[in-house]
C-alpha cells in the first residue's frame, strides 16, 4: 500500500532509510503471517513475532541468503550497503555485527518494497519464514 510513488532514486537512498522502510514492511508481513496461521492470542503474538523480527533472527536469515548465494549481485550490493551503514547506536540486547546484518536484511526488504518488486520481496520473506520455522 502506497499513497504516493517514490520520486527519488531508490538506488541512491540512504541504507538506513531503506532499513527503516524494510522494518515496517517485515513487521506487517509477520503480523499477517501469525494471524493467518491462527496465532491470535494477544499475549502470544509478540513472543511469536520476535522469532522473525529480532536482530538475531534477521541476521541468521541474511547470512543464509548470502551463504547459499540466493541473492543476485544487485541485492548483495544493497545488503552490503545496509551492513556497512553507521546508525550511531546499537540496541542493548545484541552485538554490533548481528545488528548490522539485521539492518542489511531490512534494507533489502525496503529496497524491494520501494522499487515495487513485490514478487521478489515475497520470495525473500517466504524464505525467511521457512528458515525460521526449521529452527
Amino acid at each position: 500500500m502506497k499513497l504516493e510513488e517514490v520520486s527519488i532514486d531508490v538506488k541512491q537512498l540512504n541504507a538506513l532509510a531503506l532499513a527503516y522502510m524494510g522494518d515496517a514492511v517485515l513487521d506487517t508481513y509477520v503480523r499477517y503471517h501469525l494471524i493467518a496461521s491462527g496465532k491470535v492470542r494477544p499475549n502470544r503474538l509478540h513472543t511469536e513475532a520476535t522469532k522473525y523480527v529480532s536482530a538475531k533472527a534477521q541476521a541468521v536469515v541474511i547470512r543464509s541468503l548470502l551463504d547459499e548465494e540466493w541473492l543476485n549481485d544487485e541485492e548483495v550490493a544493497v545488503v552490503m550497503r545496509g551492513r556497512n551503514a553507521k546508525s550511531g547506536s546499537v540496541p542493548k540486547n545484541t552485538d554490533l555485527n548481528t545488528y548490522r546484518y539485521s539492518t542489511a536484511f531490512e534494507a533489502l526488504l525496503g529496497y524491494h518494497y520501494l522499487n515495487n518488486n513485490y514478487k521478489r520481496m515475497d520470495e525473500i520473506i517466504a524464505y525467511m519464514f521457512e528458515k525460521s520455522e526449521q529452527g
